[in-house]
């Protein structure tokens, strides 16, 4: 079976970080995962926590392991069958690693502390799943209307969300989207503000449809680095840089 999916995707050191000599603390990845009568589109972003001191190494960690978790899942099981349990198990499967590291760094696990924002879309059903802030956008096969399944959480104080090594367990939130998914994106907290309307708890739009423009007419069969890396370039640029001094991660995801 082939591919039914083609995507974008980087992330950048917000310059923030630059100035403090700190490393870039996002990660993401997306795969498209083939079974004999579909395909699930999965994407993930996670950001490390600025207060933690091994925050790049706790994202990257958050998405390697979610994806091996969605992989083992996928492989035998269709999407209709993950439900918030089985959801669960992945999230204490991400938190076990992040242990594993964390033993072998002589750390705690806070010190990998990291948010979570994935989605993966069947041909019919969607599931968001969300850990803290940052956030996954969609737009129906049958509208323009861009969507939030599920809105960045922030904390009781300024500055603070959830994170996957929260103890005794994160903020979790698992929202099922029925219908068709066309497109979608999802993005860590360094593009929030530009991107969403926190007043009216909406997303621009205009912003998204521009970005997934050149994959409409791009001929990648799944990921297109050329765009991927001019998304870096995007991400980099002062137009977006004097918005934000966060690091940014951003993938963009087309149904073809």
């Amino acid at each position: 079976m082939n591919g039914t999916w083609r995507w974008a995707g980087a992330r950048s050191i917000g310059t923030s970080h630059i100035k403090n000599n700190t490393p870039c603390q996002d990660y993401a990845c997306a795969r498209e995962f083939l079974t004999s009568d579909s395909s699930v589109m999965v994407a993930i972003v996670s950001d490390g926590a600025g207060s933690a001191s091994l925050a790049e190494f706790g994202s990257r960690t958050v998405c390697i392991a979610f994806l091996k978790a969605c992989r083992q899942f996928l492989v035998r099981s269709s999407l209709a069958e993950l439900d918030e349990d089985v959801v669960w198990d992945w999230i204490d499967a991400v938190r076990e690693a992040i242990n594993h590291k964390a033993k072998a760094a002589n750390a705690r696990p806070r010190d990998f502390a990291a948010t979570l924002v994935a989605v993966l879309v069947g041909d019919r059903t969607s599931i968001v799943i969300h850990i803290g802030d940052g956030a996954a956008v969609i737009r129906r096969a049958e509208t323009e209307e861009w969507e939030v399944p599920s809105w960045p959480y922030q904390g009781e104080y300024a500055s603070t969300t959830s994170f996957v090594t929260d103890d005794p367990q994160p903020r979790l939130e698992v929202v099922v989207v029925e219908g068709q998914i066309a497109e979608f994106a999802v993005f860590s907290d360094g593009i929030e503000r530009l991107v969403l309307d926190h007043v009216n708890k909406t997303a621009h739009g205009p912003f998204f449809n521009r970005m997934l423009a050149p994959l409409k007419v791009s001929s990648a069969r799944s990921v297109d680095k050329e765009l991927s890396n001019a998304l870096r370039v995007y991400l980099d640029s002062p137009n977006v840089c004097e918005r934000t001094d966060d690091d940014k991660s951003l993938i963009l995801g087309l149904r073809t």
